[in-house]
């Protein structure tokens, strides 16, 4: 009796905390709600409560938190309206409970089920290459309809991410993966760079925890002196616009974990030699009528006349927006004590688009008149269409991996001889550029002139180019084509043309084929797939068109004789001494045998050290004993061990999840792991390698390999070295950086 009053004690106050939370939600509205709107939230919200009342998260709270959460998230932080927070209520429940999408659209109507639907991730996915990439490119398909989809599937995936730490590092790794990957690039498509800062950091953390603590203790050390800093960096700036009564707020903020840790990669430089750690940010209220760009080149001069500014560090986002839509004026200047400083100008409506995007866009778009700035993300949903609808001949991974190359891509804007301006992606190519004008005139494109010059189909194009395409109607694409373009259009198009190049070489070698068997008297249906693998081809495509392009050794058949209507391989006794030369000798020593084994790292694979006995380890990213790590089943390689932080983690996690298996390090046994360090620092002359090598062998470590090079006081040396474990390569690398001449000590891939 009393279990059952504290069960309905705690389920009482669960049922007010639901309550109080959905409650939060509805006066998280900035503008009161029209009665439609606020029955439309309650109905979604009763609705959702009901469906999800049995389930729980990982964490142990009840379910629906999660999708009130999502809502918060999609009004707060995305500055979203009711339709768009009932949806994000309903947005688990067709795919995670009983209830039909049909009931959905009978309640709330056409619009709303539609959005539910793109949220909802597709069934049967088992057979599917990658079930992620066909999810995401459901969801774009879905954006195409109502771009609120992808909306509050980015808060979906926000939310999840703020909580996953109730999740096993294994899944963590995953869905970290999946989010650097997809969702992050994503989100800085759509303008939405607060989010994409935290789905960066949250990563970050997941992927490399270790340095991820160290930048934010050293950002939390500095904290204090930073302030003071910025303190002392606006105070003149402030006075200075006071005096020219222009209304505006400076703010100084520390650059995200992420773009640090990212910046130490990339240039190869400690924390410490990281000058431009925060960023200052000016953002004007402009009067009515005013002329924004006008004003925040007025400021920039403000800025300017105070400090000396970097003129190659100049970056005007406001006459030319980013293709996200982001517009602000950059500069860097020489502030106080010769620091460097990076100063942003922006007005109040370009702040809450940088900040905001996608969702702030919809609200300025009527109030837009200057400019045609407003086609910004009409005209990049109308490339996401157009690659849409000519991708569906590609898989999944590849118009991901597409999509993916123009997400982060700022665009190179080039004209047609009419003078039409056309956008493309960084990196692109004359021949995307064909692509780009059409389909057909890049599948015919013979030759390119550029500014009146006959270039190469790959030249790069450059900003301001005039291209000018030349057609032969007998041209066709090639498998080279694939490399020399960069925009998923052109790629997708190249593989369409040879797909069905394929298909007629596929029905002529399918009549060489029928010719071949006919001495069997089988079918070639039923032996076609059969010999494709056997010959060492993906699928019968692939091997038919080879077969028309004579590239099948038809030899090869005689070890086939026919058996009914299909073939059979004739088998050939294998030599008894085969099996023996790869075992042991059974008369061999038993300490002998021992040490064998023993020497082997063993690798616990999803919670069995048995199952999957057979594993090697991956060179991409040579992991050493200690190191996080996870295991992949490859299609004809067997299992390979990769480190969590491989570069390929997250390409392997994010699209071919299904195959990565939960890894640990077993025995903890003397075995020998090549591990690859980066040292670089300051020229001392010829002790530098002396002093290296002395170093490293008097921690009783062997050197694989040693290059060094350098130039101009500066050197950079490789060093390959074999440790057993992370412990012993960790202190390696603490050593080598108590050289005063050593700057840096990197683990390299």
């Amino acid at each position: 009796m009393l279990q059952e009053e504290i069960t309905l004690t705690v389920q009482d106050e669960e049922q007010a905390q639901i309550q109080a939370a959905f409650e939060q939600l509805m006066h998280a509205f900035k503008t009161p709600l029209s009665p439609a709107d606020e029955q439309i939230m309650h109905d979604a919200f009763d609705l959702a409560r009901n469906a999800h009342s049995e389930q729980r998260r990982k964490s142990g709270e009840p379910y629906i938190f999660h999708p009130i959460k999502v809502a918060r998230i999609c009004v707060e932080e995305l500055g979203l309206g009711p339709t768009a927070a009932a949806c994000a209520l309903m947005h688990d429940v067709v795919e995670d409970t009983s209830i039909k999408l049909h009931a959905i659209r009978e309640l709330f109507g056409d619009r709303v089920a539609r959005i539910v639907e793109g949220l909802t991730k597709l069934d049967e996915m088992k057979d599917k290459e990658s079930p992620q990439a066909e999810n995401i490119s459901k969801v774009l398909k879905a954006m195409l309809f109502d771009v609120r989809v992808v909306l509050i599937k980015m808060a979906d995936r926000l939310h999840n991410l703020r909580t996953i730490s109730s999740m096993t590092p294994s899944k963590q790794l995953k869905i970290a993966a999946e989010t650097s990957t997809i969702y992050a690039p994503l989100a800085h498509r759509l303008g939405l760079n607060t989010v994409k800062t935290e789905f960066q950091d949250i990563c970050l953390k997941i992927s490399h925890p270790d340095e991820y603590h160290d930048i934010a203790e050293q950002l939390a050390q500095t904290k204090r002196a930073r302030k003071a800093y910025i303190d002392a960096f606006t105070e003149p700036l402030q006075k200075a616009l006071k005096e020219l009564d222009i209304e505006a707020r400076i703010t100084g903020r520390p650059k995200s974990i992420y773009s640090i840790w990212n910046k130490i990669r990339t240039k190869n430089v400690p924390f410490e030699d990281i000058y431009d750690l925060f960023a200052i940010r000016i953002i004007v209220k402009t009067p009515p009528g005013a002329e924004e760009r006008l004003l925040c080149w007025h400021i920039y001069m403000i800025v300017t006349d105070q400090y000396k500014p970097i003129p190659e560090r100049l970056k005007d986002w406001v006459t030319n927006p980013k293709a996200n839509g982001y517009e602000s004026l950059h500069t860097t200047v020489i502030g106080p004590e010769g620091r460097y400083v990076e100063v942003q100008i922006r007005s109040e409506r370009m702040d809450e688009i940088a900040e905001r995007g996608f969702a702030a866009h919809w609200k300025y778009k009527g109030a837009m008149t200057l400019s045609n700035r407003a086609n910004t993300f009409d005209n990049w949903l109308a490339q996401v269409r157009e690659t849409l609808e000519t991708s569906d001949s590609a898989s999944a991974v590849e118009f991901l991996a597409d999509f993916q190359s123009e997400l982060f891509a700022e665009g190179v804007h080039v004209f047609t001889p009419q003078g039409d301006m056309k956008v493309l992606p960084d990196g692109a190519t004359a021949l995307d550029f064909a692509f780009n004008i059409h389909s057909d005139v890049g599948c015919t494109c013979q030759a390119v002139k550029v500014n009146n010059r006959l270039v190469p189909i790959g030249y790069l194009l450059q900003n301001g180019d005039q291209v000018q395409v030349i057609t032969n109607k007998n041209q066709k694409p090639s498998e080279d084509w694939l490399k020399i373009v960069k925009s998923s259009k052109a790629k997708t198009r190249i593989r369409v043309a040879l797909k069905e190049e394929k298909r007629k070489q596929a029905e002529l070698g399918k009549e060489i084929l029928e010719r071949k068997l006919k001495g069997y008297r089988v079918g070639v249906e039923e032996n076609v797939d059969m010999l494709a693998k056997h010959f060492g081809y993906p699928n019968r495509l692939e091997f038919l068109s080879a077969i028309s392009l004579e590239q099948v050794d038809f030899t090869g058949l005689k070890r086939f004789k026919a058996d009914g209507n299909k073939l059979a391989l004739i088998e050939v006794p294998r030599p008894a001494e085969t099996s023996e030369s790869i075992a042991i000798a059974p008369d061999a020593p038993a300490k002998s045998r021992a040490k064998t084994v023993d020497r082997t790292p063993q690798i616990i694979i999803n919670d069995e050290s048995g199952m999957y006995h057979a594993y090697t380890f991956a060179t991409c990213c040579n992991p050493v004993q200690g190191d996080p790590i996870f295991a992949y089943l490859t299609t004809n390689q067997g299992v390979k061990i990769h480190r969590a932080t491989c570069p390929n983690a997250d390409y392997l996690l994010a699209n071919f999840s299904y195959r990565v298996l939960k890894a640990g390090w077993g025995n903890t046994v003397k075995s020998e792991f090549l591990a690859n360090l980066l040292v670089t620092g300051i020229d001392i002359g010829p002790g530098v390698i002396n002093q290296l090598t002395n170093c490293i062998s008097a921690l009783g470590l062997n050197i694989r390999s040693f290059s060094i090079s350098a130039d101009g006081g500066y050197f950079e040396g490789k060093i390959a070295l074999i440790v057993s474990n992370t412990d012993q390569l960790h202190r390696t690398m603490l050593v080598l950086k108590g050289f005063e001449w050593v700057s840096n000590v990197l683990r390299v891939e």
